[in-house]
């Protein structure tokens, strides 16, 4: 993987160049001082991996990760603050590691970018949509949209279905359905949105999906069907 460090500090470039150095699947392309001198250069060049500093001049880390949208390059956050986390986590970065670095938690960050990789076709970009993080019991956790069967509005929370378990998450409806991928994904009642690929049947106005039922809003029958592309 074509490896970027950013970071405004000069020490802190030298130390993760040393960390990378030891990872041969990391080829370091570069080091940038600015999020804005990263940005220009990944419109350049082929980056599938940046080794991101959040406070810096001007941009910072996360706005650039903003910036970048769906096509961005996969990302670790490195930084010597603990409160950014749950936001580095809703964009759907590889991981958030706390200065300074041990190696054993590189290794491991650089393992969970190459899995990523590896799962996404052997490309090296990947998309914001294709996996959530979800706080559960404390824990931040990533839940791979593949996974997903459906989603349940319950007053400030929002139920998260798979086909082990559930997950409460405090959020709305609407938040999560603007992250889930509009072609794998559509609200089919107010209370609900469903994973189109998952659905088994359609019985009586409503949706059966492994012995799960989901009730049909008149509001969205029409474009249920279209999505399906009923004959």
């Amino acid at each position: 993987m074509n490896c970027l460090i950013v970071d405004d500090n000069k020490l802190a470039r030298t130390a993760m160049r040393q960390l990378a150095s030891h990872v041969s699947q990391l080829q370091i392309v570069g080091e940038c001082d600015s999020a804005m001198e990263a940005y220009n250069l990944i419109q350049k060049e082929k980056v599938d991996l940046l080794l991101l500093d959040i406070e810096m001049p001007g941009m910072t880390g996360l706005e650039l990760t903003r910036n970048l949208g769906k096509t961005k390059p996969l990302i670790i956050f490195t930084t010597v603050k603990k409160e950014y986390a749950v936001e580095a986590f809703e964009l759907n970065v590889v991981d958030y590691l706390i200065k300074p670095v041990q190696p054993s938690r590189f290794i491991q960050a650089i393992e969970k970018a190459k899995e990523l990789s590896d799962s996404n076709q052997g490309t090296l970009q990947i998309s914001e949509s294709e996996f959530l993080f979800i706080r559960d019991s404390g824990i931040l956790k990533r839940i791979r949209t593949e996974e997903i069967l459906y989603l349940e509005a319950m007053g400030d929370y929002v139920k998260l279905i798979t086909p082990n378990k559930f997950h409460a998450i405090h959020s709305t409806l609407k938040s999560l359905e603007e992250k889930l991928p509009s072609s794998k994904f559509m609200r089919v009642h107010r209370s609900y949105i469903v994973a189109l690929d998952k659905i088994e049947s359609i019985e009586d106005g409503t949706i059966i999906m492994q012995k799960h039922v989901i009730p049909i809003a008149d509001a969205y029958r029409a474009a249920l069907n279209s999505k399906l592309n009923l004959l």
